[in-house]
């Protein structure tokens, strides 16, 4: 009678077995919140002058303003200007809106990024190149309607009403209140449309180009070398570069809608394209490349220092 053959693999062999790959921790949407708000605040307090002298640059709307920043692209010339002429508070100008709205809108980015990468992303927690820009995309957007488009209107009317000699708004809460008072609660979403498409094509870039960098640096490094600051901060650094180029126009058309007097979007497209051409439409780039750098070096580096402690403190 033949001997019975014992089908079982060696203890050797299934030692050997390929061990399946751990899929990646996932955020939860409470961490989220609060680190994407955390980065956020700390950029928008790092950053503002150079938004200022970005936002300055973009509403000339005169011939001779427009040779005037023409002449100013440097944005530390910008900002060095300001302070001599109107003090260095001048700078600052809407400075509390843009902290309070940019720690809302972050967390809001975050927590919806995070809440559609858990949708999109494959068995061990990865987005592909093209599902890291949908995602990003579809938070852009949700940012946009929830938190940006407000605080961006107050912010550019209080920089834009500073320009003049004779100011309306003495902050943004009067601001906001007497917008709202002359011309009703819609006004507050007044670039609603640009702000949309901006953040979109914002959102879709910074945070998509940074996930692509991530699982590129990621598949040549170390997991302990992933977590060094440093690293992360030359990541976001990275992303922000891209940002700038691809959705600079649409922040210069989001920018003419809001100033203080208002505008329509196709208006603001034809004054940028009677000024100076296709060109004008990145206006305030380079002012707002030293802003995009700084910001997203240090709004992912907060975000993933603050959720990763959250996370193993709630472990």
């Amino acid at each position: 009678m033949a001997a019975v053959v014992n089908a079982q693999p060696p203890v050797a062999a299934q030692a050997q077995a390929p061990v399946k790959a751990k899929k990646a921790q996932v955020v939860t949407p409470g961490i989220s919140l609060i680190a994407g708000a955390a980065g956020g605040m700390c950029e928008a307090t790092a950053t503002y002058p150079f938004e200022f002298a970005k936002t300055r640059a973009q509403l000339s709307r005169s011939a001779q303003g427009a040779a005037a920043v023409a002449g100013s692209r440097n944005p530390l010339a910008v900002i060095a200007q300001t302070a001599r002429t109107d003090g260095i508070g001048a700078i600052y100008t809407g400075c509390s809106t843009l902290i309070v709205g940019t720690a809302f809108k972050a967390g809001v980015r975050f927590l919806s990024f995070d809440a559609i990468k858990g949708i999109l992303a494959d068995s061990e927690g990865r987005l592909s190149p093209a599902r890291g820009i949908l995602a990003g995309m579809v938070a852009g957007a949700v940012e946009s309607v929830v938190a940006l488009t407000p605080t961006e209107r107050i912010k550019t009317a209080l920089i834009d009403d500073a320009r003049s000699s004779t100011r309306r708004y003495n902050g943004g809460i009067h601001a906001m209140r007497s917008i709202i008072a002359e011309r009703g609660i819609r006004e507050i979403y007044r670039g609603l449309l640009s702000t949309t498409l901006k953040q979109s094509a914002t959102s879709a870039t910074r945070m998509g180009s940074y996930n692509i960098i991530k699982e590129a640096v990621a598949a040549r490094t170390d997991v302990k070398n992933m977590k060094n600051p440093a690293l992360t901060f030359g990541m976001g650094a990275a992303a922000g570069v891209i940002t700038v180029y691809v959705s600079q126009p649409f922040d210069t058309i989001k920018t003419r809608t809001q100033g203080a007097k208002g505008a329509t979007t196709m208006e603001a497209i034809r004054d940028v394209l009677r000024e100076g051409g296709v060109r004008t439409f990145w206006s305030g780039s380079s002012m707002r490349l030293g802003r995009l750098i700084l910001s997203g070096g240090i709004v992912f580096t907060v975000y993933e220092n603050v959720s990763g402690f959250l996370m193993g403190f709630k472990r």
